[in-house]
């Protein structure tokens, strides 16, 4: 008598698989039940969700804390209004001419290091915007002042310092709607840019 032989092992198709676990999509793995199956490629294919993986995860860094110190946001924008008329006194000194733009720089310098150094306090930008005025006007007489010295025999500090009343008269005589534009146009940038810097 001969013994049945069984046939060929056939290779098993993924597609005719029936599905598992109520999940129409799921395929059953080849293999015998309890053991790993094949390696799909997916290296996250056999974790759980918020199960370590093999790329051992870093948690993510902690929200930078918060600033609220007025006391240095304030010596800041000091420090930045002094800084930005000097610059714009120069400007005004080279061309002879306010510039809009410089006036804006001026308040936007002055703003964002108060708001940068100084945090989300609300007292901030309302004092930048008075830091603001006194660099615009600082900077007018720093540039009415060079403009001065290319004329007179003085220098730029001797005007400053030891002429001021009469540096302020000639900033006054000279002094138009579009200077005092200036000013608000500076107060608001220096405002806008505190509240932003902290935001």
């Amino acid at each position: 008598m001969s013994q049945p032989v069984p046939p060929p092992n056939q290779p098993q198709q993924p597609y005719d698989a029936q599905p598992g676990g109520g999940n129409p999509f799921a395929a059953q793995q080849p293999g015998q039940p309890g053991q790993p199956g094949v390696p799909t490629g997916n290296p996250f294919a056999g974790q759980q969700p918020g199960q370590p993986g093999q790329f051992g995860g870093v948690p993510f860094a902690p929200a930078a804390p918060a600033r609220n110190n007025v006391a240095l946001g304030l010596l800041a924008a000091f420090v930045a209004a002094l800084v930005a008329a000097g610059i714009y006194g120069g400007i005004i000194g080279a061309t002879k001419h306010e510039i809009g733009y410089a006036a804006v720089g001026v308040g936007f310098l002055v703003g964002l290091a108060a708001g940068k150094v100084g945090g989300r306090n609300p007292v901030l930008p309302v004092l930048s915007a008075v830091l603001a005025l006194v660099g615009v006007y600082g900077g007018q007489l720093l540039g009415e002042a060079i403009i001065i010295s290319k004329q007179a025999p003085l220098t730029v500090s001797e005007i400053f310092f030891d002429n001021f009343s009469a540096l302020n008269e000639a900033w006054k005589a000279d002094s138009d709607l579009l200077t005092f534009l200036f000013f608000a146009i500076a107060a608001f940038a220096a405002f806008s840019s505190a509240k932003k810097a902290t935001g």
